[in-house]
């Protein structure tokens, strides 16, 4: 009669590890569901991530990148800043979608780039104009440079023709065509000018100074190569009307200069003063920053790659 007896319990045992697994399940949705509201907090409103905008530049890691990485985010842009080794990276790598933009570029190397390759990438929103120097660790003077000396500029062809016009206005060379934003080594008179020129990529014209008499030294490259700004033996003056073609714009595909966000992000550099001061600091307070509607970017491009591809 005993054996009848045990048959009670086994059920109310069961039924334990069936409501602690309910629990269990309820407190991982809460979980979920709090991280997920938390996560949203993070990122944006209503739980909305932030945009994610790849941009390309040549020197990332001055400091005025990060601080717009920073405001961008605030703004609910996820902004990532690629850094490039040189001038003749970035503008592939947009139109390869490898970025969403880029900004290191002044107008007249952009239609440079665009006739060369066939493409259509276009301007977003203005930077700055940075002018120009010639600098020199040898002399102390454009007076002080010999006849026969050996003068650097940068072998790209935009801002070859720009040096090449200091060069001119210095007195140490004469252009055949009296010079244009198209002039190139091929252009200077030897005979009446006093030193010979070399071109070379525009990251190693400052490395080159110990072995010149002179080099013009891009704006970028000028204080990481130990330079200061105020000694450059001369410079072009960016005030000029006919200096346009050298501010430097955001760049983007044709088919994204529409975007909202790529919009924001231009509108979040130009109004972000910490970004300004940071690359006013950058340029040893030589950079003059310039909000050029992207109407007259555009048709400042449009003529310059008109006569761009005329000159060819």
């Amino acid at each position: 009669m005993s054996e009848t007896h045990p048959q009670i319990a086994p059920p109310k045992q069961r039924r334990a590890p069936l409501l602690i697994g309910i629990a269990a399940l309820v407190v991982l949705v809460l979980v979920a569901g709090f991280l997920w509201m938390r996560g949203g907090d993070e990122t944006g409103s209503a739980g909305e991530a932030n945009e994610k905008v790849v941009l390309g530049t040549v020197g990332a890691s001055d400091p005025y990148w990060q601080v717009l990485v920073d405001e961008a985010a605030e703004q609910g842009i996820d902004l990532e800043v690629k850094d490039f080794a040189d001038y003749t990276q970035p503008n592939p790598a947009l139109s390869e979608g490898e970025l969403d933009i880029n900004q290191f570029q002044h107008i007249v190397y952009l239609a440079e780039y665009n006739v060369a390759n066939d493409d259509d990438v276009v301007p977003l929103g203005s930077t700055a104009i940075y002018p120009l120097g010639l600098y020199s660790t040898k002399v102390d003077a454009v007076e002080d440079i010999e006849d026969g000396d050996t003068v650097v500029v940068p072998d790209d062809d935009s801002n070859q023709a720009r040096a090449l016009l200091i060069l001119q206005s210095a007195g140490l060379i004469t252009l055949e065509d009296g010079g244009s934003i198209y002039s190139t080594l091929a252009d200077i008179d030897q005979d009446a000018s006093r030193v010979e020129v070399k071109a070379i990529k525009a990251d190693l014209t400052p490395t080159s100074l110990p072995d010149v008499a002179a080099a013009v030294v891009n704006n970028d490259f000028v204080e990481k190569a130990g330079l200061e700004f105020e000694d450059a033996l001369a410079t072009d003056d960016a005030e000029d009307p006919k200096a346009l073609p050298y501010v430097n714009v955001f760049a983007v595909r044709a088919e994204d200069q529409e975007d909202p966000t790529l919009r924001k992000l231009v509108e979040i550099y130009q109004d972000t003063q910490p970004v300004l001061d940071g690359v006013q600091d950058v340029s040893g307070g030589t950079a003059q920053l310039v909000k050029v509607p992207q109407e007259d970017l555009q048709a400042a491009l449009d003529e310059v790659e008109a006569d761009t591809a005329a000159q060819q």
